[in-house]
């Protein structure tokens, strides 16, 4: 089993309506390597203030190359390095799953990761044993979170590898 760390900034809050801008993942395993994707956008609707959060101008993320392009080399690249079956695992699935759940089928025809996802939140919570403490997990990144995807993916991937050596799991 194969766990990515998987981070997506978008231009809004849904699949279809909004579009993707970009996305990171980062085998949890092994943090040194990554991968990054450009997304043009799908939809002429785009909220201003998401899109600022990506640090991209929409004049930008209209030269991104069409999603498809993005979507066929991520399905190849985890296909390439992935050992058993791909565990997704984000700070957010409820928000990266559904953009990258969406894109995955509809530009490749298949999602790699399956139909699920982990957030790292809950497993923080479970580890400590208390519900309330899954928000508490951030400070074990080392990589700051910047907004750019890879970083934020590998800074994830370090705060679960950080847990997982207090519950002597492995990723």
């Amino acid at each position: 089993m194969s766990w990515y760390s998987v981070d997506v900034e978008a231009d809004g809050p849904i699949p279809s309506k909004y579009s993707m801008v970009c996305f990171g993942a980062v085998p949890v395993a092994k943090p040194e390597l990554s991968f990054y994707g450009q997304t043009g956008p799908v939809s002429p609707i785009w909220v201003p203030e998401a899109l600022a959060i990506s640090g991209f101008t929409r004049t930008e993320h209209e030269a991104f190359p069409h999603p498809e392009e993005a979507m066929c080399a991520f399905v190849d690249w985890v296909d390439a390095t992935t050992e058993g079956h791909p565990v997704f695992v984000s700070d957010n699935p409820a928000f990266d799953w559904q953009f990258m759940n969406y894109y995955l089928h509809y530009y490749v025809g298949r999602n790699p990761f399956g139909f699920s996802a982990r957030r790292i939140g809950d497993m923080y919570a479970g580890i400590c044993k208390d519900a309330r403490s899954a928000n508490n997990w951030r400070h074990m990144r080392k990589t700051p979170h910047t907004h750019n995807p890879v970083d934020d993916a590998r800074g994830n991937a370090e705060a679960l590898q950080a847990m997982s050596l207090s519950m002597k799991m492995h990723f």
